[in-house]
């Protein structure tokens, strides 16, 4: 029996850490979703997976557009690719959860969100939906979007878990100095 040759493995890009600029930026909407986009989404899924990210965004890996996927973050729920989403309603009492976000590694902080979203976006084949959601997703959500604004955890972490992660922001200014 032959040999099948192996599989060519796509490249994947790495996380952008902070203070990288592009995680400040705010992303430049897609003007069509076409096969270039379709193979970042993917290549987002990818990455998502294997860092064992709930979502991520374009920024995130480079790509100043509003883009971001998530994981399977409800019950029966799957992946899936937001393009261009807005939130076109958020409501609901703020409710403090912990968060992390892979371009700042090990830093985690009590962020405080409203509970209910409604979302609308195009989905990877530039088809247009919009979706609720009162559990995690919604927060999942609120979270990519604000990479897309260019904003980051560490701009909504309670005062007392801005002070007690100042010292790994540093480490991270000074790791990205040296690179």
């Amino acid at each position: 029996m032959a040999d099948r040759p192996e599989e060519p493995r796509l490249a994947t890009r790495p996380v952008v850490l902070y203070p990288d600029p592009v995680l400040r930026r705010k992303a430049a909407p897609v003007r069509a979703v076409d096969g270039s986009v379709r193979a970042l989404v993917e290549e987002m899924f990818r990455l998502m997976d294997a860092e064992d990210g709930a979502g991520l965004a374009a920024p995130q890996i480079g790509e100043s557009l509003r883009i971001f996927v998530t994981g399977a973050t409800e019950r029966g729920g799957a992946r899936k690719a937001y393009i261009n989403p807005v939130l076109v309603d958020v409501t609901g009492d703020l409710e403090a959860m912990e968060e992390g976000c892979l371009s700042l590694p090990d830093i985690r902080g009590s962020v405080r969100r409203p509970t209910t979203v409604t979302i609308r976006a195009l989905d990877a084949d530039g088809t247009e939906f919009t979706e609720t959601s009162s559990d995690f997703a919604a927060r999942v959500w609120q979270h990519e979007h604000d990479h897309l604004e260019g904003v980051l955890i560490i701009d909504k972490m309670s005062p007392i878990d801005r002070l007690r992660v100042r010292r790994a922001l540093r480490d991270l200014k000074a790791a990205a100095d040296e690179a």
